[in-house]
């Protein structure tokens, strides 16, 4: 199975959460410990282990904050 590695551009992320609900395993979530330079806590993955790299949420994030290598 693919693996996937989410980067996040965290400094762009403006915490709408339209990647949260476009990952189909559930492993993304808003980061409340981190507020970037804009005000916004960031989006972040939890579980990197079980990303498949589908990309999903590279696809719908409107600010193209985040993205997805494969292995």
């Amino acid at each position: 199975m693919a693996k996937g590695k989410v980067i996040f551009n965290e400094e762009h992320c403006k915490s709408c959460g339209l990647c949260i609900q476009a990952c189909p395993k559930g492993i993304l979530a808003i980061d409340t410990e981190v507020i970037n330079a804009k005000g916004y806590n960031p989006a972040k993955i939890v579980d990197e282990e079980k990303c498949i790299g589908c990309a999903s949420c590279a696809l719908m994030c409107p600010d193209v904050v985040i993205t997805v290598e494969r292995d």
